[in-house]
């Protein structure tokens, strides 16, 4: 990577993390030239503006999420336990994901004191994501691993806002026991999640 690569990403770095821990408007791009130790030249040698650094974290961000989301495509017809293992997996490799990028999640899922711009590609985001579980699950019935009269967009809908609660309080918190789930590593929480996904409050 050239040093001019690495200044960018640098400044990537910086600049989501500012936005997720001081908001998108209380950010100023001093403040990340400031953090990353360079100057407002450099900046601007980069990108435009800070509307533009913002748009090319969220774009990176989702192409990234995106990607872990649809390795979870069914490509057989698999029993239940199967698919139970196999969300699993999917889930561990989405929280991996979350933790690694945390400071691009907390973004994706708080701010909303953006300009318009910002908020629409959040907003596209979190429709991509659902989207990409609903192809998912359509896959799924399709394979006759799940019936086909469930509703495609309720289901992805719930398991989208599952996520993405579970994520939130996993990272960001507040919870009401803070060693029991923030302590939780990526393949138990996964392993929580599923069993919650397919039983319920049961939790057979």
């Amino acid at each position: 990577m050239s040093q001019r690569d690495v200044r960018r990403e640098q400044l990537l770095a910086v600049a989501v993390e500012r936005f997720a821990k001081h908001g998108y408007h209380r950010t100023k791009i001093s403040d990340i030239v400031e953090q990353a130790g360079v100057s407002q030249g450099t900046f601007y040698w980069h990108f435009k503006s800070k509307q533009e650094i913002a748009l090319e974290i969220i774009r990176a961000g989702r192409e990234g999420l995106l990607a872990v989301i649809n390795q979870g495509y069914p490509t057989e017809g698999r029993s239940v336990e199967e698919m139970v293992r196999r969300s699993q997996r999917l889930l561990k490799n989405i929280f991996e994901f979350a933790a690694e990028n945390r400071y691009f999640m907390e973004l994706l899922l708080t701010e909303s004191g953006a300009e318009d711009v910002i908020r629409v590609a959040i907003r596209e985001t979190r429709i991509d994501m659902q989207t990409a579980f609903r192809s998912n699950i359509k896959r799924a019935v399709e394979l006759d691993m799940l019936p086909n009269t469930i509703d495609l967009d309720m289901r992805s809908a719930f398991l989208v806002s599952l996520l993405e609660g579970v994520i939130a309080r996993w990272l960001i918190g507040p919870v009401v026991d803070e060693s029991k789930l923030q302590q939780l590593s990526p393949e138990e929480l996964a392993a929580e999640t599923v069993r919650f996904e397919f039983f319920g409050l049961l939790g057979i």
